[in-house]
């Protein structure tokens, strides 16, 4: 087992747009790409974000060897509740995660 931020070269998360949060995994190159792509489910970002699995959107881009989620934020951006104006925080929650 070994945690995704040590296996990737770059997570990230950010706005995409006032009710989305988008988190990017730069995995460097396909042994990591292929490592994280399927080591890592839908269904335990889900469980990482307190959401149903139905609600995150994945995306495989292949050609930079990336893997990306975009979720709903769970208050609207800049509102009272919002504790990440930028939504910069919510990568920890995916770089910590382990993986097989």
């Amino acid at each position: 087992m070994a945690e995704i931020g040590q296996i990737a070269r770059k997570v990230r998360s950010k706005n995409a747009g006032p009710f989305w949060l988008t988190i990017d995994i730069f995995c460097g190159d396909r042994a990591a790409y292929d490592r994280i792509r399927l080591g890592l489910a839908t269904e335990a970002v889900a469980r990482a974000f307190h959401m149903p699995h139905d609600m995150i959107k994945r995306f495989e881009i292949a050609d930079l060897n990336v893997v990306k989620f975009s979720l709903p934020r769970p208050s609207v951006q800049g509102t009272r509740a919002d504790r990440d104006m930028h939504g910069a925080a919510w990568a920890v929650l995916v770089e910590e995660m382990d993986i097989p």
